[in-house]
């Protein structure tokens, strides 16, 4: 448990750092500053890779699925690039849920660290969740498998009207405190009229972190698929939660160049669920999964780019 305890202590300083030291002032986050954490964030997922492959090399970690150390590195990567990739779509949907609420730029970063902070505490216990959930029912893969391929098919026939004041989160907060419009600095509750009301910084907080689980309901099963060593489950899942603050900022202002993306993650998806179903009479290679995932996302950008779109310049001129 040491290990494990170390990378929590890791992940609490660097939240501590971000909020209480590069960020402690509110203030709008720029693209270049945005490009530059995304890639610290990269960096530092990637370079964790080494201490993966040192710790299983070493047998210093537990390996209850028996795994070579340059096994492990890969599934690693394969697993963190999935939960990276999945991660945009959350992305369109925080924009979304900010500017249904009207939350100023400069007070976003904030509301996004308590969500992520919130997130990683639901994640890791649905991770522990899934990891024993496949340890003691081996048929559960397949129901994980199914699963994945329906979420592939309603995001391919997602018709993206999607507002988050009709939700039922929403409408069960405004019934469990009262509601105020007014925003002052980055408090979540204000006092008016003598009453405690809830800020719309707080309503966006609130169905950010469960749209976050709804994702995560597709996004765990998604890495079971990889593999089911919850030590490389969680830091990839962790590390790529980190890591989606910093890219909301960064590929947020260019939501409608991604137009073609979701497809990427459609194909994504469906893969990985195939490749539960399946697991038992073809195995995949990881090299295999990594270059689904890597050639998938490059597919959905590419023609993002070069694809015309509805209403691209051309087009309105």
């Amino acid at each position: 448990m040491l290990i494990w305890g170390l990378f929590i202590v890791f992940i609490l300083i660097c939240l501590a750092l971000d909020l209480g030291v590069f960020n402690k002032e509110d203030h709008v986050i720029k693209s270049k500053e945005a490009g530059i954490w995304t890639a610290v964030w990269f960096s530092i997922a990637m370079a964790f890779s080494g201490i993966i492959y040192w710790l299983f090399s070493a047998e210093l970690i537990e390996n209850p699925t028996n795994i070579t150390a340059n096994t492990a590195v890969l599934k690693y990567i394969t697993g963190y690039l999935i939960e990276l990739s999945l991660s945009i779509d959350n992305v369109f949907v925080i924009a979304v849920i900010f500017s249904s609420f009207a939350i100023p730029p400069k007070f976003q970063h904030r509301v996004l660290f308590w969500g992520i902070l919130g997130a990683i505490v639901f994640r890791a216990l649905m991770i522990v969740f899934g990891v024993a959930l496949i340890n003691k029912f081996e048929w559960i893969i397949y129901v994980f498998g199914a699963f994945l391929l329906f979420t592939a098919f309603k995001m391919l026939k997602s018709d993206d009207d999607y507002d988050p004041q009709d939700s039922t989160v929403y409408k069960a907060v405004k019934k469990l405190f009262p509601v105020t419009t007014t925003i002052e600095g980055h408090a979540f509750f204000l006092v008016e009229q003598g009453k405690r009301a809830a800020t719309p910084l707080f309503l966006a907080l609130i169905v950010i972190e469960l749209t976050d689980i709804l994702f995560a309901l597709d996004s765990i099963p998604a890495i079971l698929a990889i593999t089911a060593d919850p030590f490389i489950v969680f830091t990839s899942n962790i590390l790529a939660i980190l890591g989606l603050r910093s890219m909301y900022f960064l590929i947020s202002r260019m939501l409608q160049k991604f137009r073609y993306i979701n497809y990427s993650l459609v194909v994504i998806l469906a893969f990985v669920g195939l490749k539960m179903i399946f697991s038992h009479m073809i195995e995949v290679p990881e090299w295999m999964s990594l270059a689904v995932i890597v050639l998938s996302l490059a597919g959905g950008i590419l023609a993002s780019i070069y694809i015309a779109g509805p209403n691209t310049p051309e087009d309105e001129a």
